[in-house]
């Protein structure tokens, strides 16, 4: 008697009872629709679903040979896992993810699920070519130089078609919701500078300086002469054009070097802008007392930077360590301040600007979004879809209170700082120059 073929059997199919199984952990529906590669899909309960597009077994072995966040970045910087629907809601439901458990059990019916599929074959799918694996000693200059330029060598087209016209990075300082990109950075810039009470022919050093903003503001409002530092080539050949269009080449200097490499002291005033987060933990005070041993007696110097509001240990093998920023490391505030204190560095203000930085990260999300085809043509599908993710992640961060930013002003001592009695004339001292 013949045997009765099967009835093929299809991925939806195979990963119901996993549904399932994870709706019991989580008691409640698993927010997402998720469509497999045969078209077949599993449907969610939840009326505001997303939908999840698994477009290849890949996808399902990049999760399951490297499970949690790293399996689930590179399907999706990949593209082998895409999203139907707003990312940033689709990432809040997800947050309801958070802590639910699972058991030996229930990675074993995993596992068998995805031999099923065909997920896995005898070999592993190669992680995307945007995932960083630096090399070397931690914070070592070799390492900290490719680990900086993963990030910025990437092309200054794309980061333009992200971050606007103004190409200045970190959070904008926004005085309404309704603030132009551009407007809330130029006022970013000019904060800064009035902190650091800057005045004509003072000598400024941009610790960290991207493509010049800072340095082209100072000089051409406050009448500085400034030096710019950073570790990328192409933020610094920028940076250099930048400069001459502005006529301000001679009164300004951009360097390709690390914050350890500078050493023509005295300088009458330091910025450090979004820089700090790349020094790691083990070198913070290392990082403090070069900035000290730079400052002129009563000088000052302004760290802006990312921080963590509850500790954790450092975290490389993650989304944020593999594909944006590699060896980046977040500190509370409180250790940058004790850093600054035992450099020898009165603290004299600081200034959270969490509420900033998620409608800076918005602005810059809708222009990738925007030029979409512009970016992925300049940067590459695989970096855009790893900024477009960065981007809209991290603003759901900052408005949980995950994260912070806090602009930290100092003072060397050994002469007077001519800092003002009040915070109100600290904010608001007499206009820049024209």
């Amino acid at each position: 008697m013949p045997m009765k073929p099967r009835t093929p059997t299809s991925a939806a199919a195979v990963l119901e009872p996993l549904r399932a199984r994870f709706e019991r952990r989580m008691g409640s529906p698993v927010p997402f629709t998720v469509r497999l590669w045969d078209g077949s899909e599993l449907v969610s309960r939840d009326p505001a679903a997303s939908t999840l597009v698994v477009r290849s077994p890949r996808a399902v072995s990049y999760v399951i040979r490297s499970p949690g966040e790293i399996g689930f970045a590179r399907a999706w910087v990949s593209g082998e896992l895409d999203l139907e629907g707003d990312l940033e809601a689709a990432l809040a439901a997800a947050e309801r993810f958070r802590g639910v458990r699972f058991t030996a059990r229930d990675k074993v019916s995993a596992l068998r699920a995805a031999r099923q599929l065909g997920a896995l074959g005898v070999r592993a799918p190669k992680p995307p070519a945007a995932e960083a694996r630096p090399r070397g000693r931690l914070h070592s200059l070799q390492r900290d130089r490719s680990s900086v330029r993963h990030h910025y060598d990437v092309s200054n087209a794309f980061y333009r078609l992200v971050l606007g016209p103004s190409m200045v990075y970190s959070c904008a300082y926004f005085a309404s919701p309704d603030d132009s990109l551009e407007e809330a950075q130029e006022r970013k810039l000019d904060l800064i500078c009035r902190k650091l009470r800057l005045e004509p022919g003072e000598r400024l050093l941009d610790v960290g300086c991207g493509w010049g903003g800072l340095v082209i503001h100072a000089a051409r409002h406050y009448g500085v002469r400034a030096v710019g530092v950073t570790l990328s080539e192409a933020q610094a050949e920028l940076a250099r054009s930048r400069l001459r269009e502005a006529g301000l080449a001679d009164r300004c200097e951009i360097r390709v070097a690390d914050y350890r490499e500078v050493g023509d002291a005295p300088y009458d005033k330091i910025a450090s802008v979004g820089m700090y987060e790349h020094v790691g933990r083990e070198r913070l005070e290392e990082y403090a007392r070069q900035l000290r041993s730079l400052l002129r007696p009563g000088g000052l110097v302004l760290n802006h930077g990312i921080v963590r509001v509850v500790p954790r240990p450092r975290e490389p093998n993650n989304f944020i360590g593999r594909y944006v920023f590699p060896d980046g490391e977040l500190h509370q505030l409180s250790k940058v301040l004790e850093a600054l204190e035992v450099a020898g560095l009165e603290v004299r203000d600081s200034e959270s600007l969490r509420e900033h930085y998620p409608l800076t990260l918005r602005r810059w999300v809708s222009n990738l979004e925007s030029n979409w085809p512009e970016a992925v043509a300049e940067g590459g599908s695989e970096r855009a879809r790893v900024w477009r993710l960065y981007m809209t992640a991290s603003a759901r961060a900052f408005d949980r209170g995950a994260i912070s930013v806090h602009q930290v002003l100092a003072a060397a001592p050994g002469a007077a700082h001519g800092l003002p009695l009040t915070r109100d004339a600290l904010l608001t001292r007499s206009e820049p120059m024209a």
